[in-house]
């Protein structure tokens, strides 16, 4: 029988060589992550760029057609096309008046509502005759 110095020895070089495959294999799996990280940064990169050069193009060039002359296919780029954010820096802020608690018209059409419009200041003006909702954006002049 084995005394408790060898037993204790024996399972010190057991644990020994499994806690070096397990270091190992977590190193490797740290260093692999790492990697596919950066490579899905990249296609990220990638992708936005196609949106954006497709996105560009579209006044000379439609998706079917792109995708004939490319042999891509018509999802991709539909695709890359969706997933392009425009630039935010064409649209403006919509201006408030200073006037009643709620009331979100732009000051580029001043207008005093009656009492009974103010209310509902988001739908379509019945002085106007129109069902459709106000814009609350401003008007270029």
């Amino acid at each position: 029988m084995a005394t408790p110095e060898e037993i204790r020895r024996r399972v010190e070089e057991a644990d020994t060589a499994r806690s070096a495959r397990r270091a190992a294999a977590a190193q490797q799996v740290g260093e692999l992550a790492g990697r596919r990280a950066a490579i899905v940064e990249q296609l990220a990169e990638v992708e936005r760029e196609l949106g954006e050069v497709v996105a560009d193009a579209q006044d000379v060039i439609d998706v079917d057609e792109l995708a004939a002359f490319t042999d891509l296919k018509p999802s991709d780029l539909t695709g890359w096309l969706a997933a392009h954010k425009p630039s935010r820096g064409k649209r403006k802020k919509a201006a408030t008046t200073t006037g009643a608690p709620g009331d979100t018209r732009s000051l580029s059409a001043p207008r005093t509502p009656a009492p009974e419009q103010r209310s509902n200041s988001r739908e379509g003006s019945p002085a106007a005759g129109t069902d459709k909702p106000e814009p609350l954006v401003a008007h270029a002049s």
